[in-house]
């Protein structure tokens, strides 16, 4: 299943639980009411959610997109079980720093500038077993 709207591209295994969130451009309110949504019917399903979400020519939020993402993350503090992000520079794998606080999510980020297989190494580690 794949829905796709102004900056995400959202692609779901859901015999696995597994949500890959594909994110350009700058993220605002209406982006985050999808991805609720669609978060909210994986958890439906499986109860804990894996993210791989991989951040291409990502230019951050809007402000109220910033507030979504930190209300999205109050709420599921503990639905998530893994989460990768794939991203392309510094401050990215600065913000893989920032959310784990407010996540009790196995957070780990994967440089696509400096490995070319990112992605894919992401995905195995999302999909592998506990």
């Amino acid at each position: 299943m794949g829905i796709t709207c102004k900056s995400l591209a959202i692609e779901e295994d859901l015999d696995r639980g597994i949500m890959v969130v594909a994110v350009t451009g700058k993220l605002d309110v209406e982006d985050y009411d999808v991805l609720g949504e669609e978060f909210d019917h994986m958890l439906e399903r499986h109860g804990r959610v894996r993210l791989l979400i991989e951040l291409k020519d990502f230019h951050g939020w809007t402000a109220g997109a910033a507030w979504e993402d930190a209300r999205l993350g109050f709420r599921h503090y503990g639905d998530i079980e893994k989460m990768a992000i794939v991203g392309e520079n510094k401050w990215q794998q600065g913000m893989t720093q920032f959310v784990r606080p407010f996540t009790r999510a196995e957070v780990r980020y994967f440089d696509a500038a400096a490995n070319a297989d990112a992605s894919a190494d992401a995905s195995d580690w999302v999909h592998a077993p506990e």
